[in-house]
């Protein structure tokens, strides 16, 4: 990851990439749930459970690609204070921080809350909070290493961020920063990093949720269980309803599919009017040598 911190990789943050400031948000309603277990538990089923059970604007990974106007470029700010921050060690991650961010939202769960886990728990001291987990972790092994490798792999995706400043950041802020600081892929590879780190990473992270929350207020909770504890902790009424899930493994590829498609003509654009440029770049060229 050294090199996320060089001239180089500013250099396309700040000139090539770059993107207008969206408004910073504020505080509208207190934080009230954290759900800070590792991505590939449940996370997009818990968001629609705390959805239904009134907490609106529940915070999801997913928000960070889909929303408009897009905040990825302050979310790599906040890795980098994260892992980049001064020698002097004064790097604290703030509630204002977060609001900035995520200030409409009085809950959060997948991406955010599991790379800022302890960021988030000292910020919002009086919120409840969620350590969502597998019971497999061989399972949960295996569904990270299909699906969150995939946007390392996904050369389409890949190609179409060098041609979309809104693509490039949503592609920067989880392949270059989240996931390899999530996973310690120090060399920058989710995919080595994940496939050999991913275990102890996973029992690295919830050992030091467990060691950073009081008991009164975490619930260890798996999809399996259902609404009734996580109702009975949260203080709300069980909904007459099946517990929602969704995002299986085999839902990524639509999501993927539906990345690309919003950003597909914004490259194509891009690429045209580089050809256009380079053409008579050329032709300019040309004349002047004959």
């Amino acid at each position: 990851m050294s090199d996320l911190n060089g001239w180089f990789c500013r250099f396309l943050e700040n000139y090539v990439y770059a993107m207008p400031e969206p408004p910073p948000r504020k505080r509208m309603k207190p934080m009230e749930v954290l759900c800070v277990g590792m991505p590939r538990t449940g996370t997009e089923s818990l968001q629609h459970a705390l959805l239904k059970l009134g907490y609106d604007h529940t915070f999801h990974g997913w928000d960070i690609v889909f929303e408009e106007p897009s905040y990825c470029q302050q979310w790599v700010r906040l890795c980098r204070k994260k892992w980049f921050g001064p020698l002097d060690g004064n790097n604290n991650i703030t509630a204002a921080d977060f609001d900035a961010l995520m200030g409409h939202s009085c809950a959060v769960t997948d991406a955010a809350g599991s790379v800022f886990a302890a960021e988030l728990i000292a910020a919002y001291p009086e919120a409840k909070v969620v350590l969502n987990y597998r019971r497999d972790i061989d399972a949960w092994h295996h569904s990270a290493i299909n699906t969150l490798v995939r946007n390392n792999t996904n050369w389409v995706i890949f190609a179409l961020s060098r041609l979309s400043r809104q693509l490039f950041w949503s592609w920067h802020v989880y392949v270059r920063f989240m996931w390899p600081g999530l996973f310690r892929a120090l060399d920058g590879n989710i995919e080595t990093g994940i496939s050999r780190n991913g275990k102890w990473v996973y029992r690295e992270h919830y050992n030091m949720v467990r060691g950073l929350v009081p008991k009164e207020r975490l619930l260890e909770w798996a999809v399996e269980d259902g609404w009734e504890p996580l109702c009975e902790f949260l203080g709300k009424p069980v909904p007459d309803e099946p517990f929602p899930h969704t995002n299986a493994a085999a839902g990524w590829e639509g999501i993927e599919a539906k990345i690309a498609k919003k950003h597909i003509i914004i490259a194509t654009q891009n690429l045209a009017i580089l050809g256009a440029t380079a053409t008579g770049i050329g032709a300019v060229v040309w004349k002047y040598l004959m």
